[in-house]
């Protein structure tokens, strides 16, 4: 009795481990895809901050305050 209680206790621990090591490599997974929606983010703000270099954020936001449509 002591041995297959013993058995199903060891089979129960490596689940538990299995289980851990799925859950670490999805969260790793997840990790990576938001660091590739970041750098992609990242990305573009660094283009759209080249090319808004020639006009200052406040005559920007005055234009567009005074627009008409």
């Amino acid at each position: 009795m002591a041995i297959a209680l013993e058995k199903r206790l060891e089979t129960l621990i490596s689940d538990v481990h299995a289980i851990q090591k799925e859950l670490i490599l999805a969260k790793t997974q997840r990790l990576k895809r938001s660091k590739r929606r970041v750098e992609t983010w990242t990305v573009l703000a660094e283009k759209v901050s080249s090319q808004w270099d020639s006009v200052s954020a406040v005559d920007e936001i005055r234009a567009q305050r005074e627009k008409t449509w």
